[in-house]
């Protein structure tokens, strides 16, 4: 099977529980087509300090978050999902999780590089310009790309990778 590049995001939130739009972003995410969100895990450090897997349902009762693990193995994975490393930057009465995502658009690439003979070697993610020095905020970005979308300059799909790629960084 190809896969596209893979990354992954730990984000921390207050609380034990998916709320608001967090819920309703990560919901987005793992329903775009931009992506494929391979895996999904949560932490929860209680106040006295004790980490904790937790479940998808621990974390979103409500069910927002519409996820099916992706069959199989994907490389790398595993060292991914080491519950200590994850949890060092969760701080008491707090969660995290952890979200491994593929780029679906490199999938047809990497498919036809293997069948003739290459490889995926490398994949880094640079710093959005100007991020450095304080620039553009989440904001600012998404109300940009809104305006573009609103113009009928990015079509509703382009309109949801690019918004995907910006909560993502």
């Amino acid at each position: 099977m190809a896969v596209g590049p893979v990354e992954y995001l730990v984000v921390v939130f207050p609380g034990s529980t998916l709320t608001g739009p967090m819920a309703s972003a990560l919901a987005d995410a793992v329903a775009s087509e931009a992506v494929r969100v391979l895996d999904l895990s949560f932490v929860h450090r209680a106040e006295g300090g004790t980490l904790a897997l937790k479940e998808l349902r621990d974390v979103d009762p409500d069910g927002l978050v519409s996820f099916e693990p992706v069959a199989g193995e994907v490389a790398g994975l595993s060292a991914v999902k080491d519950i200590d490393s994850l949890g060092r930057s969760v701080p008491p009465g707090n969660s995290a999780a952890l979200i491994v995502r593929e780029d679906l658009w490199a999938v047809p690439l990497t498919r036809a590089a293997q069948e003739a003979g290459g490889q995926l070697v490398a994949h880094e993610r640079l710093p959005a310009e100007g991020a450095a020095d304080g620039g553009d905020d989440v904001i600012t970005l998404l109300e940009r790309l809104a305006e573009l979308r609103k113009q009928d300059v990015l079509t509703d799909a382009e309109f949801a990778a690019q918004k995907t790629r910006i909560l993502a960084d």
